[in-house]
């Protein structure tokens, strides 16, 4: 399938202010004082007739705690997703699956400005512009995890959170109501296998059903056991979406909030 880029505009910087696209920031924080950054997230987008569509997934990728510099396409986090949106693309073309990729503006998080969280907003407004009120889930690794969980509500009630990074003291009460799985490698040397399962055990007080799966041996990298990654997040898509059965592995029995498994 081909996709059609769109780009934030890049505004040019000027020697005696603050330049258009440009964030300035307190001293003492770790970031720059003025560094110009594009105004708009980059979107890769399927070229699908928008009547086709049922269904919308949004790719999120990781990044770093602190940094404006610009996310390059060709940055490690963002093809580590490449996989993942060609598994739900292959197998979820036919149900009318729409599957979208983010690139944010910048690489950070950026403590209070959270910057992913205005980018995957800006694509929940053209994936609906494109699509209409169809269900959408959100699909993120590492940062692009956290990102995903604070955006759940509205149409994005289904998450999925590759190794995601949830500090602790992260809100859950945006999760109520929905379905959010979590698979974490326990070798993983970047974020927390069991932080994530504390995350997980937290928004099952509010959400309709959560799903904690280990994967044994595995990193954050997600290469090892790669094959298994990609096919627990798209069998959960296609699942939650009602396209496909509930993998074996991730059957609940009535009234289980939780589902914590093992691989």
């Amino acid at each position: 399938m081909r996709v059609a880029v769109l780009h934030g505009q890049e505004q040019p910087a000027a020697a005696s202010r603050v330049p258009p696209g440009t964030s300035r920031h307190r001293t003492g924080v770790g970031l720059p004082s003025a560094v110009a950054i594009r105004t708009g997230p980059t979107l890769h987008r399927p070229r699908r007739s928008a009547r086709a569509a049922r269904a919308a997934a949004l790719v999120l990728h990781g990044g770093t705690e602190v940094s404006l510099r610009p996310t390059r396409a060709s940055a490690t986090p963002a093809v580590r997703m490449l996989p993942f949106a060609w598994s739900l693309r292959r197998r979820g073309r036919r149900h009318g699956l729409a599957v979208w990729r983010l690139r944010y503006r910048v690489r950070g998080w950026n403590g209070d400005e959270m910057s992913p969280l205005a980018d995957v907003r800006h694509a929940l407004d053209e994936i609906h512009a494109r699509h209409g009120d169809v269900p959408v889930v959100l699909v993120g690794h590492s940062m692009g995890g956290r990102a995903a969980m604070r955006s759940a509500g509205g149409s994005a009630r289904t998450l999925v959170g590759l190794a995601p990074w949830v500090p602790a003291g992260e809100p859950v009460s945006q999760l109520g109501g929905c379905r959010v799985l979590v698979v974490h490698g326990s070798t993983d040397r970047r974020t927390s296998p069991q932080r994530s399962l504390e995350f997980a055990r937290e928004a099952s007080t509010v959400a309709e059903r959560i799903w904690y799966v280990a994967l044994r041996g595995s990193g954050h990298a997600m290469l090892r056991r790669a094959r298994q990654w990609h096919r627990l997040t798209t069998d959960f898509v296609l699942a939650s979406l009602g396209f496909a059965s509930v993998p074996t592995v991730l059957v609940a029995a009535d009234g289980e909030r939780l589902v914590e498994r093992s691989l």
